[in-house]
């Protein structure tokens, strides 16, 4: 049986694969990310997720604008290309899978991205299986020590799922596929940048 949810810039994840990057992580770095749900009016959240990541900002930044390569290290990300867009800006079309309590889901959505280099990446769904998405990514600096500096990724979006997705699928999605996609951005960061 086949359903749709759908995502943006690393949001929604499949519940399997993001076990295993839990399992296989420092619990640490778990306790690193740190997660807040919100429930507002109706099915609406508003989630607020952030985790530090030991490089420099430019780094963060490069890894998440290269929007055509996250589907090799986000959890569930079958696709990511950009669309042409009519205002000239950026536009993504990402899909993605997700395996819930015996169930298939699968999702596109499209939504267009304004970047304000060096410190946040805003994003609109235009279409797609959620009645509404929008959020951003922040960087802030962040100080290790007087000698090392890193930043602070802040994940933050209000998103409003259609009635078809049950809230048991949706709740999944918030606590757990968020802390892996978080988690999943910062080994890519170190996988490319670490020494």
């Amino acid at each position: 049986m086949n359903h749709k949810f759908s995502s943006a810039t690393g949001e929604f994840q499949g519940e399997m694969e993001s076990e295993n990057l839990m399992v296989t992580t420092d619990s640490d770095i778990l306790k690193a990310v740190e997660i807040k749900i919100e429930k507002l009016e109706g099915r609406q959240r508003h989630v607020f997720a952030k985790i530090q990541i030991p490089y420099q900002l430019e780094q963060v930044w490069q890894i998440l604008t290269d929007y055509e390569v996250l589907t090799e290290f986000m959890p569930n990300m079958t696709q990511s290309r950009r669309l042409n867009c009519p205002t000239g800006g950026i536009r993504l079309e990402q899909c993605r899978t997700k395996s819930f309590m015996g169930m298939n889901f699968s999702g596109r959505s499209v939504f267009d991205v304004e970047e304000k280099f060096p410190h946040e990446i805003h994003y609109q769904l235009i279409e797609g299986d959620m009645k509404a998405l929008s959020g951003y990514w922040r960087l802030e600096p962040w100080n290790l020590s007087e000698s090392k500096a890193g930043i602070t990724l802040i994940y933050d979006f209000f998103v409003s799922p259609k009635s078809m997705f049950p809230m048991a699928l949706v709740e999944n999605i918030l606590n757990h596929d968020i802390p892996a996609s978080m988690l999943a951005i910062r080994q890519r960061v170190e996988e490319i940048f670490g020494s």
